[in-house]
């Protein structure tokens, strides 16, 4: 039987005293116990006296408005002004390194060196920030300054034509026509522009595109991209003809002149000249000659522009390189 309470209300000690929860300790849920939800009523801690625990103090306002200071080291690649201005395309299009790389320029591990060496430039301006992502149909890449086209929808063609075939895509008399010779791309559904015209009599290079900017630009007078032709001639020709060539000549449609000429060979009464002239005009290489008494026997187109003929036999087509295609489109401001 328990003894009774002493008179001053003190607690007999010899009164058992209920067990503590196993794990636990005064104020504290024991091991296992659920913990009350947020928001019910709870006991408040108790420190080892079975006094309350003080509340912690709370941040001020001012102290959570302090800044937070970050000791991390600073990214290796930092953004120039001119990467802000690329950044929209950060999430869309293709890795410029796997671009450059699809378009013949280096691989991909060269590529980045090129763009860490800043000699790359997107639309204008210089990329130095790997992982760019440019939209192949609609952006201008550059490598050097030389334009490097990465549409791969895009043809550029060299066609050495035929003595004899006519530079037309189709011939309403069935004669021979360059379009003979590209029918299964036209067929494919390629649509291909020749860029300028030479007569039937005359043979050598012609370019063949799909990109209708491009061949109107390097047609046009104004662009004044240069052509090369070789034209052997009857007579002796005097040395003195370049000086009267380059002065210009009157012809029936206003006078004409050529940028360069040079004297190549004499043999058998005839002569091998070389021409440089960027006009286009119909015959006007034959006409020209005609004029200073030296009428064509054969005339080869051997340059246009950055483009030279090769050695392809007549009727042959080849794919232009990437620098005369990045050569075409610089000089003609594209």
């Amino acid at each position: 039987m328990n003894k009774p309470a002493r008179r001053d209300g003190t607690p007999d000690r010899n009164k058992r005293q209920p067990a503590k929860a196993k794990g636990g300790s005064a104020g504290k849920p024991a091991q296992g116990a659920k913990r009350p939800h947020r928001g019910a009523t709870t006991t408040p801690a108790l420190n080892k006296r079975g006094k309350p625990k003080a509340a912690k103090p709370q941040r001020t306002a001012q102290a959570q408005a302090a800044p937070m200071i970050s000791n991390a080291k600073p990214a290796k690649h930092q953004y120039t002004e001119a990467d802000r201005d690329l950044a929209p395309m950060k999430g869309d299009g293709i890795r410029l390194q796997k671009v450059l790389a699809q378009a013949g320029v280096a691989s991909r591990r060269a590529a980045e060196e090129l763009i860490d060496q800043g000699r790359v430039e997107v639309d204008g301006r210089i990329v130095r920030e790997q992982g760019l992502r440019v939209d192949p149909e609609n952006a201008v890449v550059r490598v050097d300054g030389t334009r490097v086209v990465v549409k791969k929808d895009l043809v550029h063609l060299a066609l050495n034509k035929p003595r004899g075939w006519q530079s037309t895509m189709s011939d309403d008399l069935g004669r021979p026509c360059i379009g003979d010779i590209v029918s299964e791309r036209v067929t494919a559904g390629q649509r291909l522009f020749h860029v300028g015209r030479l007569d039937a009599d005359t043979e050598g290079l012609i370019l063949l595109t799909n990109d209708g900017d491009l061949a109107h630009r390097l047609m046009h007078p104004s662009f004044e991209v240069p052509k090369t032709y070789l034209a052997t001639v009857q007579g002796v020709v005097d040395r003195g003809l370049g000086k009267t060539l380059k002065a210009g000549v009157e012809l029936d449609d206003g006078p004409a002149k050529v940028d360069a000429f040079a004297l190549l060979d004499v043999n058998g009464g005839k002569s091998l000249v070389k021409l440089v002239l960027h006009e286009g005009r119909k015959h006007i290489v034959r006409r020209l000659l005609d004029a200073v008494g030296h009428p064509v026997v054969r005339l080869v187109r051997t340059d246009i522009g950055v483009v030279a003929l090769g050695d392809g036999r007549p009727g042959t087509l080849r794919a232009l390189g990437r620098h005369e295609v990045g050569g075409l489109y610089g000089a003609v401001g594209l």
